[in-house]
């Protein structure tokens, strides 16, 4: 049997969070096991769902380079990469589209709608809410239909989530042409984030955080400055893989929002307990202190 003094004590350990960020836009960044396992998407969903019932407006933006990969090769093509990124010609743009916009985003709605909160799948097109301009690989190597963030339109996220949707965006912009762009979805989520005024940016991933040894799982670090986080961008201790989310949380941190996070995925209801107890799970980022 549960306690019922222990559920009451998570409750009101919740009850600042939930008072200080009443009304506040919550970026979640969807990634890694989480969007695979449907015991965790679940969970994540719920969190999602929660934070809406508790005055919050969270915003949802999803990856999905495995699902575009696996889509080619059953239509019998070859994905292909240079340093990490995807060359995006014009069939693997629609492929893009097809499985981030029309599979994943409404599927993730759906999910999230039926954890009890109405919500909107939305590409970055729509409204153009996302503007990028086309974005080169090293050495000048052409990516085809791979772009940058260039603007964000917030008029229709701000519109939807005031009138209570909870918005799942995927990272699909509009070039300069008016044509899709394939867009780094942490980089996305950084640039929204900012774009949008939130107060926070949750970032989950397959790793417990930001730790100082990729390695050891017990060198999580749970507190960083933005001067820190800068610092650790040129070392040994981000990993390629989260290069994209610490830039991200840099990003936003930059754009004014108050605190971003970087939370494991993999453990469920990761996003209540890193934003609703004292102690935590992952790794926070704040701004540099003021100097007087």
């Amino acid at each position: 049997m549960k306690d019922p003094i222990a559920g009451a004590q998570v409750l009101i350990e919740a009850l600042p969070y939930i008072r200080q960020f009443q009304g506040a836009t919550v970026v979640v960044k969807y990634g890694g096991a989480a969007m695979t396992d449907d015991a965790l998407k679940h969970s994540v969903c719920t969190d999602i769902a929660l934070l809406r019932y508790v005055g919050m407006k969270p915003v949802v933006v999803h990856g999905g380079g495995p699902m575009i990969s696996s889509m080619m090769q059953r239509l019998g093509l070859e994905p292909k990469f240079v340093s990490g990124q995807r060359v995006t010609d014009d069939a693997t743009m629609q492929i893009a589209e097809m499985v981030l916009v029309g599979a994943i985003a409404q599927d993730l709605a759906a999910s999230i709608q039926a954890a009890g909160v109405p919500a909107v799948a939305l590409s970055g097109r729509d409204a153009c809410t996302l503007g990028a301009c086309k974005l080169d690989g090293p050495d000048g190597a052409d990516l085809g239909r791979v772009g940058e963030i260039s603007d964000i339109r917030p008029n229709l996220v701000n519109d939807l989530t005031r009138a209570g949707y909870v918005v799942v965006l995927s990272p699909i912009a509009a070039g300069e042409d008016g044509r899709p762009l394939n867009i780094n979805a942490d980089h996305v989520a950084g640039k929204l984030a900012a774009g949008l005024g939130a107060r926070k940016l949750v970032v989950l991933s397959d790793v417990p955080g930001l730790l100082a040894d990729p390695k050891d799982p017990s060198t999580l670090i749970s507190k960083l400055s933005l001067a820190e986080a800068r610092e650790m961008m040129g070392t040994d201790a981000v990993s390629s893989g989260m290069i994209p989310k610490l830039q991200s949380c840099i990003t936003a941190l930059e754009g004014g929002v108050e605190r971003a996070h970087m939370i494991d995925g993999g453990m469920p209801h990761s996003i209540l307990i890193e934003l609703f107890s004292e102690a935590g799970i992952g790794t926070m980022i704040y701004p540099d202190p003021v100097a007087h």
